[in-house]
């Protein structure tokens, strides 16, 4: 029996209800992936050029620190892994959490929440950000997330 892992960076909390609906739905464990230190509203502002977000989503290279890990990662098969999408990818924080485990041989299936840009891009950096995974194609989810979730995994 495969064992699943659903883990998630939410910022204001729609992620982490999609994530619930899909851990819910496979019978998957649910992993937060939460920064050290919590993002306010005032990091979460887009259109503030000095804001936290803006500063790691301007810089390739940073790589937020996550507070605790996943434990027995290698016990996992296959890993949904869920975020918000910030200027058409990925936050920064979903790469630190990308790089900090070894998913050589493990099936990974993204899973976004946006108000308008598609998944297309943060599944592109993905990839490179994790080659060794066997990536699903990933979908926007802002909605149907329990059908999705059950189709992709072939169910």
């Amino acid at each position: 029996m495969k064992k699943i892992l659903v883990a998630y960076f939410s910022a204001s909390g729609t992620t982490a209800y999609t994530a619930k609906e899909i851990a819910k739905t496979v019978g998957a464990d649910l992993y937060e992936i939460c920064p050290i230190k919590a993002y306010t509203d005032a990091d979460l502002d887009w259109t503030d050029k000095k804001s936290r977000s803006t500063a790691e989503m301007s810089d390739p290279a940073c790589r937020p620190e996550i507070a605790g890990r996943v434990e027995n990662m290698e016990q996992y098969d296959t890993i949904f892994i869920g975020f918000p999408i910030w200027w058409y990818v990925e936050p920064r924080i979903v790469d630190t959490f990308l790089e900090s485990y070894d998913f050589s041989g493990k099936t990974l299936i993204p899973f976004a929440t946006s108000g308008g840009s598609g998944i297309g891009k943060a599944e592109k950096s993905l990839r490179e950000h994790c080659s060794k995974a066997n990536w699903k194609r990933g979908k926007l989810v802002n909605s149907g997330a329990a059908a999705w979730s059950k189709s992709v995994l072939g169910e």
